[in-house]
């Protein structure tokens, strides 16, 4: 991302190569594609407050590429959709359950977000019937996405740290030899992330309470992404393989 930043701030053109075929792999493990989000999101992040003013002062290209760069580029896909998605789904609308006198329209609580979940969604046809799995799942990673793109932002932490994704696919057989792979042993510390049990614990206490008191019903929602929460919590998405 930095090379392609530095190289369109130069003036240069790119073109897209649709034809060329390269091998592909997707994170063999939840902790991999963790790991994966987390630079995916902290590294735009750190890289926009370090080039946010070379990109304003840069004299090679014009305003209006200067604007794509900074406000769509970076400042709304890499910062605000992850910190949205979070605290409006995840904090302020089961907030509202607590405190009745606040009401978000329906309109902007489900109206708005379901068109643009299904327009995100018709690009990929065959995967409509995961729409409800992926909405919930995709709230759960932005609690992860807005922790990295803090520590981005403020540099703390693990804002330089990098970890490869972790990929096994073929190696893995390799190395197996054809025979099966052993029972992954079970370590605690790999599995339990408390963030996103904290915030489970929450969601499960906002439905409680909407569904007592509420008349809402947003409890359905709250219900299914506080299990959600939960399950991503002790690490039960995917599988488990043994490195050793």
């Amino acid at each position: 991302m930095d090379l392609a930043v530095r190289a369109s701030l130069k003036g240069w053109k790119f073109v897209y190569v649709g034809d060329l075929k390269v091998k592909n792999e997707l994170p063999s493990t939840f902790n991999a594609y963790r790991n994966q989000q987390h630079r995916w999101s902290c590294g735009p992040a750190n890289l926009f407050k370090k080039m946010a003013m070379e990109i304003i002062r840069n004299k090679k290209v014009s305003l209006w590429k200067k604007f794509y760069v900074i406000y769509s580029f970076f400042f709304v896909r890499k910062i605000v959709a992850h910190i949205v998605t979070f605290v409006f789904y995840c904090v302020v609308l089961p907030a509202t359950v607590l405190v009745p006198e606040v009401e978000v329209p329906k309109w902007g609580a489900v109206y708005i977000p379901s068109i643009v979940t299904l327009l995100n969604a018709v690009g990929t046809p065959r995967s409509l019937h995961l729409v409800l799995f992926w909405i919930i799942f995709e709230n759960v990673m932005s609690l992860h996405r807005t922790k990295a793109t803090f520590i981005g932002l403020l540099e703390a932490g693990r804002v330089n740290e990098w970890v490869v994704t972790e990929k096994l696919g073929d190696g893995l057989k390799t190395k197996l030899g054809g025979k099966a792979p052993r029972k992954p042993r079970f370590r605690i510390g790999d599995r339990v992330h408390i963030l996103e049990l904290g915030v489970g614990a929450y969601l499960f206490f906002c439905g409680c309470y909407d569904l007592a008191f509420g008349k809402n019903r947003y409890f359905i929602f709250l219900f299914l992404q506080s299990i959600a929460f939960f399950i991503a919590g002790v690490g039960y998405v995917g599988t488990m393989v043994s490195t050793s």
